[in-house]
């Protein structure tokens, strides 16, 4: 199970692209189809979105996926050793 520090990532990510585009969260649910609530879940490290959906974002940021995922843009300092990932059960 990957580890709350990604989904936090993800979401300020999200959060960061979307105040530089100057969209609301209520616009940004209009252009990808998910409900207000669920953005600001994304925002805050709350939901582990699937992989379709990440899809969606970057369609409405129009950017490719690795320019969403690219989390060294919000904190240059990140290190493949910040992301623990568990794998045995």
């Amino acid at each position: 199970m990957i580890n709350q520090f990604i989904l936090q990532e993800f979401g300020n990510r999200v959060r960061h692209l979307r105040t530089k585009a100057g969209l609301s969260q209520e616009k940004l649910s209009f252009l990808t189809g998910f409900h207000r609530t669920y953005i600001g879940m994304i925002e805050r490290g709350e939901r582990n979105i699937s992989l379709t959906n990440i899809l969606v974002f970057a369609k409405a940021f129009e950017i490719d996926v690795s320019e969403l995922l690219d989390f060294k843009n919000q904190n240059p300092k990140l290190s493949f050793n910040d992301y623990q990932i568990k794998t045995s059960q």
